[in-house]
């Protein structure tokens, strides 16, 4: 039997968490509820009341008045520390809400707190729309509710019996996993230009026992790894293609935002980074480029993708900003450069060929980088044979370089 948090605003949808939680119990397993309401008396009895879960974040609902913002603001910022501590002392397995507009918000805080792979399900009538500001890129499912969540009716009652199976279907999957260790985890980063760089070194990294798991580096790919490598569960990142930071920079449309390359630093992880496709800006259709951008080299890659070549100005600035997140890095990392061409198409002969670009990236890395952080200066191009091996020798000696610092601490410890 499992524990799943049955969480919302029980002042308002009490009824309806209750009938979920109902559900649940018929399934088998156990429902906690937990309130985070912010105005009238809740409509059922929670587990956990609002006051118990405001306290976790030092916020005292009394004190806060009649003010509705401020309450639904320290409720998005309990509801994670509630769920995450519930989750730490192994007391629920999986999570549920139903919710509008503020309950959606609140409760979905507290889900992107939760691991990936944690069952986690919103039934929200935002569904249907954009769910990024709610989701993030964790694996939320939001699951529309069709009608407004307020009442049971003969559309409202068969939505929540099936969303109920849906997250004791999902905590049950979770549970009926055999345990076994895989081989340990590399996270890799390709894009179309880099795929046969990131293919070779590929087959020598799983030649060395890991499993190779990669992301597409599409603004969304790069957020997801991020977020992965937060929990811990990768031994290494082989960081090929960091298009997303140009992107991100230039304001192309395929952004993984500020924080790219900051969560392997900031967790230790082994790393090997290098340039793959930092010599292009990604937009849509050739006619959405902003007008600002319109005489610039452009690369037609289909008719619903065009690629800008970035200048000496925006490869410095790009240069400038990965050193110094790769700056905070506590852990091995070591950073690559392909001398004759960062993308498949920037070699010499090629449409994004342009070394004075090139040199301005290398160089603003150089210059900003931590005197003790290893740069390898190599003469191929990033998609060579010879440089993916390059990278992949190098990223497996960072990976034995941290066993060994690990082992060394544990042995002191001792």
């Amino acid at each position: 039997m499992a524990t799943i948090a049955v969480l919302g605003t029980l002042d308002t949808k009490g009824v309806e968490h209750q009938f979920v939680a109902d559900c649940i119990s018929r399934h088998g397993h156990q429902a906690l509820l937990i309130d985070v309401g912010t105005e009238g008396a809740p409509q059922v009895n929670p587990h956990i009341s609002r006051e118990a879960v405001a306290k976790v974040a030092e916020v005292d609902l009394a004190s806060l008045g009649d003010d509705p913002a401020m309450a639904h603001d320290a409720m998005s910022l309990a509801a994670p520390i509630i769920l995450s501590t519930l989750f730490r002392q192994g007391k629920i397995q999986g999570v549920i809400s139903l919710g509008e507009g503020g309950g959606t918000a609140i409760a979905t805080s507290g889900m992107c707190a939760l691991p990936l792979g944690f069952p986690k399900l919103m039934v929200s009538t935002l569904a249907n729309g954009n769910t990024a500001q709610y989701a993030g890129a964790k694996d939320i499912v939001m699951m529309p509710s069709i009608v407004d969540v307020a009442g049971l009716n003969r559309i409202s009652r068969p939505m929540l019996t099936r969303a109920a199976g849906a997250i004791c279907g999902m905590v049950e999957a979770a549970q009926a996993e055999n345990g076994a260790q895989d081989r340990p985890l590399i996270f890799a980063t390709v894009f179309g230009n880099t795929t046969s760089g990131v293919s070779h070194a590929r087959s020598i990294l799983e030649g060395a026992g890991y499993e190779i798991i990669t992301f597409h580096a599409t603004g969304v790919g790069g957020r997801a790894m991020e977020a992965l490598l937060e929990t811990g569960v990768a031994a290494g990142v082989l960081d090929f293609t960091t298009t997303e930071c140009a992107d991100e920079i230039v304001g192309g449309v395929l952004s993984a935002g500020p924080t790219r390359l900051e969560a392997a630093a900031k967790s230790g992880t082994p790393a090997i980074v290098t340039l793959g496709c930092l010599d292009m800006v990604n937009f849509f259709a050739k006619e959405s480029i902003p007008a600002k951008f319109r005489d610039r080299t452009l690369y037609e890659h289909n008719p619903q993708v065009t690629l800008m070549r970035t200048n000496e100005q925006e490869a410095a600035a790009i240069g400038t900003a990965m050193a110094q997140r790769i700056n905070q890095s506590i852990g091995p990392v070591s950073v690559l450069l392909p001398l004759k061409g960062v993308s498949a198409i920037s070699g010499p002969g090629y449409i994004f060929h342009d070394p004075k670009a090139d040199e301005a990236l290398f160089s603003a890395l150089r210059s900003t980088l931590r005197s003790d952080i290893p740069v390898v200066s190599r003469p191929e191009n990033i998609n060579e044979p010879a440089f993916a091996e390059a990278c992949a020798k190098e990223l497996l000696k960072n990976i034995e370089q941290k066993a060994l610092s690990d082992r060394e601490r544990r042995r002191l410890g001792d």
